[in-house]
């Protein structure tokens, strides 16, 4: 049922002549529309029939531009009662159905008054694991109560208030007649964007390519055509809601678009980056746009052994925690500046690395997340574990010196099994008042919590850092 068949006085809005979206990683965008609508004298209802499925009611604004002095708003609705069988049949209790069902070889028409539609019952009331149904309820004409009918149900019309799209209603006062041109504003859920980066190592290692792209993943139920695009990045602040953010479903498209791509500009505390080109935004498609290029980005590998970074804080009469066989991070690191290639605030997203071996082949070496990075700030991609270094950590000894008072010998072997020299840097952690009494080789105190060794190998040599910590709690 068209919703223009719920008032004789509506006015149904015009599609939109220009349209502005501007998306956030957060799942959510803001949408701006100019519509031209007719109005006439006096009050009237107006209504836009093709807004976002998931559009958030209260963020909604109406305004002229041609007269906005003359245009007064009383009232917003958002209806969004669509058309569907259960909503249907939920509305038709109480009112004459019809089914269809076949009694042996022949069919049989059933009416009667529809007393109960179906319902699902959720699991979790009967402990089941599948979904069951209360179904329909019939008063036949000669009074008897069927129950379940199986076959084809029909309606003799469509319930009132049904919709076919969700709609947004208005009640306004126009001053004067005539057609003006009015801008439309809503946030809509469904809808984000995420970076993604590859970082293509050259043949040294020590210079890459970066390449990278935005994904916009549009699921909040309406397509934006020929529209201006533009990508907040940050971390904006939003009010709890009762619900979710809503999206997910099947991705029906993967396009890819060339130049011109994005400009960023500083936006409060944000970065806004607005492609230089309209762009169509389809319901349910997935769009890669290209954001930036670097080429020539001097980088560094690194290889990091870090054997209590995931525990928090130590305590000796735990035990021997962050000891046994393990392999260093493989690490790569690089400069976001203007004179390493890049210098562009890059948002957050995952980062792929890649490398091409002997015979010219690209290969993933790994991935990880970045998060948003301002420009010269440095990066450091976690690529995955090195496997030709490997290191062993124990404790050797372990004494107790008065009350919360500790002495522990701690042993690091490093063995490098390449035919190359490699560089290994080693954190060792501390919590409280720690001192190092003895240390085979020298560090450097990164932290207050954080001892770094920097461990020169040759090639296949096998080294033993050993050191003697007191700690006071």
């Amino acid at each position: 049922m068209n919703i223009a068949a719920l008032s004789a006085a509506l006015i149904a809005a015009a599609g939109p002549t220009a349209t502005e979206v501007t998306i956030y990683n957060q799942g959510f965008g803001l949408v701006k529309e100019v519509r031209s609508i007719d109005f006439r004298q006096g009050r009237q209802n107006v209504a836009v029939e093709d807004v976002a499925a998931q559009i958030q009611p209260d963020s909604v604004g109406f305004r002229s531009l041609s007269d906005p002095k003359g245009l007064t708003v009383l009232e917003q609705n958002y209806q969004f009662d669509l058309i569907s069988t259960q909503a249907i049949l939920n509305k038709s209790v109480g009112k004459r159905v019809r089914i269809t069902r076949a009694v042996g070889d022949k069919m049989e028409a059933l009416e009667g008054v529809l007393l109960s539609a179906p319902t699902a019952i959720t699991p979790n009331q009967f402990g089941g694991s599948g979904y069951t149904y209360n179904g329909l309820v019939i008063k036949t004409d000669d009074g008897q109560i069927v129950l379940d009918p199986k076959g084809e149900i029909s309606v003799k019309e469509v319930p009132e208030g049904l919709i076919s799209r969700p709609t947004l209603l208005w009640d306004v006062i126009a001053d004067q007649a005539g057609t003006n041109q009015v801008e439309l504003s809503y946030v809509t859920n469904g809808i984000r964007w995420d970076a993604a980066y590859v970082l293509t190592l050259q043949d040294s290692g020590l210079k890459a390519d970066l390449q990278g792209w935005v994904t916009v993943d549009n699921q909040s139920g309406a397509s934006y055509n020929e529209a201006k695009m533009k990508l907040l990045a940050g971390d904006v602040n939003v009010a709890p809601q009762g619900g979710g953010l809503g999206g997910g479903g099947a991705y029906d498209a993967l396009r890819k678009s060339a130049a011109p791509g994005f400009q960023e500009q500083s936006l409060f505390e944000y970065h806004l980056y607005t492609l230089q080109r309209p762009a169509t935004i389809r319901n349910r498609e997935i769009k890669q746009l290209s954001l930036l290029e670097g080429h020539d980005i001097k980088v560094q590998k690194k290889l990091v052994l870090d054997s209590l970074k995931d525990y928090g804080v130590y305590y000796p009469n735990e035990g021997e925690v962050g000891t046994g066989a393990m392999s260093p991070q493989v690490r790569v690191e690089f400069t976001n500046t203007k004179e390493n290639g890049l210098g562009m605030p890059l948002p957050a997203g995952k980062f792929k690395v890649y490398q091409r071996d002997a015979e010219g082949s690209v290969q993933m070496l790994g991935e990880d997340r970045i998060r948003h990075t301002p420009r010269n700030e440095n990066l450091s991609i976690l690529v995955g574990k090195s496997f030709d270094t490997v290191a062993g950590r124990k404790r050797t000894n372990f004494e107790r010196l008065g009350v919360n008072w500790y002495r522990e010998t701690f042993e690091i072997e490093l063995r490098n099994r390449k035919e190359v020299p490699e560089t290994v840097t080693v954190y060792e952690r501390h919590w409280g008042d720690w001192k190092v009494t003895q240390t085979s080789e020298p560090f450097t105190k990164a932290d207050a919590n954080t001892m770094q060794y920097v461990a020169n190998l040759k090639a296949n040599e096998v080294r033993t850092i050993k050191y003697t910590v007191e700690t006071r709690w």
